[in-house]
């Protein structure tokens, strides 16, 4: 009887520490923007979008892996989805853009991986779009990769990822909620100087503004002066870069991809683009020199996917009119503010290569700076 409730207190000890560790910004009383959040709270609220990672983790330098983002469940080949890329700094090394930018469209998932690997992130894509029978005669394939530097915690010289990791990603996409923090791309990654990683937030406009819902997904790896709802969290805490004329927490990159299932073109998809880095500004990034920080937006709506081949001459599609983005700006500044905030509270501490340590952000003094500044709901 004694070693029966001894294992349930254990039990219960284990559920409690799960519950914490699995806790996200908003679990904690801090509520980002006006608009509502998705169900999940994340890019997988728009619908037909998966997401999967493949976290690589071996010995005591390699901290790195990939993720892959599928904007829906056919042939994205086949029916391509209306596409934008924003470059915020272009310190960085994305596949796929020039082609992004001709034709105003994304014909593959979208893979995030190291810098130094974005070559078996193409070849995986590559891989995955010939390897499909409607594809049996494709001869070309614009691949779209991102990547963010991950080598202080990953042997990233060694160049672990391999072509199959991309396909194993790709293969382990999956609607419903996403795993955030140290997995997939953003293992090895750092955020104004504490354990970054991924993160993913969405919201769902009024039906008197559309009814459409934005979701993002960020791979967060760069540094900054950071802030969370307003609330001075690196001043408060004496941590940011410069401070001591020490700059290795200012620099690094930030992927930012935008899901939507509004009607949009390219042209607004890239203006859309652009508000995602006023949500990154918000959370006190500075897109530093050093920074790579690119932002990928995607229209998922059926209606306006773009077959491969067709009879007619001409596309017919119902778009959202200017007079009425603005309410998707809100929405996508305030998915991206939320998504980054989001990876730093899922992220936990770790040791890479060469005994490198990266702590996570300390959340118990972040919510005493929270109630300071009233910033907590009760």
């Amino acid at each position: 009887m004694k070693t029966t409730y001894y294992f349930l207190i254990i039990a219960l000890i284990l559920s409690a520490t799960m519950d914490a560790q699995n806790k996200r910004l908003r679990d904690y009383g801090i509520e980002i923007g006006v608009l509502k959040t998705g169900k999940l709270n994340a890019i997988t609220d728009v619908e037909g979008v998966t997401v999967g990672h493949e976290t690589i983790i071996e010995g005591d330098n390699v901290r790195t892996g990939v993720t892959a983002i599928i904007p829906h469940q056919g042939n994205v080949f086949q029916n391509k989805v209306p596409a934008a890329i924003y470059i915020g700094n272009g310190f960085g090394k994305l596949a796929g853009y020039s082609q992004v930018k001709e034709l105003g469209n994304i014909e593959t998932p979208i893979i995030l991986t190291n810098t130094l690997s974005v070559a078996p992130g193409m070849e995986g894509l590559i891989s995955y779009t010939l390897n499909q029978e409607e594809n049996k005669n494709v001869s070309s394939v614009n691949s779209v990769v991102g990547e963010t530097n991950d080598g202080w915690l990953n042997d990233i010289r060694g160049r672990h990822v391999t072509e199959q990791h991309i396909l194993n990603a790709i293969a382990n996409a999956k609607s419903g909620s996403v795993e955030e923090g140290n997995v997939g791309a953003g293992t090895g990654t750092i955020c104004f100087g504490y354990k970054g990683g991924i993160g993913t937030s969405s919201r769902v406009l009024p039906e008197s503004l559309g009814g459409y819902t934005v979701g993002v997904l960020v791979q967060t790896n760069f540094g900054g002066v950071l802030e969370i709802n307003g609330v001075p969290i690196a001043k408060e805490l004496q941590k940011y870069p410069y401070r001591d004329k020490i700059l290795n927490d200012a620099d690094g990159s930030c992927m930012i991809v935008v899901m939507t299932n509004a009607p949009l073109n390219a042209r607004n998809l890239e203006r859309i683009a652009k508000r995602a880095m006023i949500g990154l500004g918000k959370t006190g990034g500075i897109a530093s020199n050093g920074s790579g920080d690119y932002v990928i937006a995607v229209s998922t709506a059926n209606e306006n996917l773009i077959p491969y081949q067709s009879k007619s001459m001409f596309n017919e599609k119902k778009e959202v009119r200017n007079d009425d983005m603005s309410p998707l700006f809100l929405a996508t500044i305030e998915s991206t503010e939320e998504a980054i905030l989001n990876s730093l509270f899922a992220a936990k501490t770790i040791t890479g290569r060469d005994g490198h340590a990266v702590n996570s952000l300390p959340i118990d003094k972040v919510l005493e700076l929270m109630h300071k500044y009233n910033k907590v709901k009760n």
